[in-house]
């Protein structure tokens, strides 16, 4: 027995969509033997979800060493600039208590 492989967001997405567009059409194919207009909603649902579709096809994910690099290089960057604050604010605090401490005027 073959184990199902687990679906995918996107196929979930493109799943969903088709699940609906079913419904709008059914729901028109209802409106009109009933002599109602379907309602322009439905189209720009359609419409949005058949655009939607499209773009994910466009998407380009990075590979898992591009993304580990990135996260190397953002982790790097945090560390150094969180010293650089860490050292600013010593020397500051340090200047602040050698003024308060040898006040003559106090």
């Amino acid at each position: 027995m073959a184990d199902k492989k687990p679906k995918s967001a996107f196929s979930k997405a493109v799943e969903t969509a088709k699940k609906q567009a079913d419904d709008i059409a059914a729901d028109k194919v209802k409106a009109k033997k009933s002599g109602k207009p379907a309602g322009k909603k439905q189209n720009r649902v359609v419409k949005y979800l058949k655009d939607l579709r499209s773009e994910l096809k466009k998407v380009v994910w990075p590979s898992r060493e591009k993304v580990v690099h990135n996260t190397t290089v953002v982790m790097v960057c945090m560390v150094a600039y969180g010293l650089i604050i860490w050292g600013i604010d010593s020397g500051l605090a340090a200047l602040f208590a050698l003024m308060v401490t040898n006040n003559p005027a106090a």
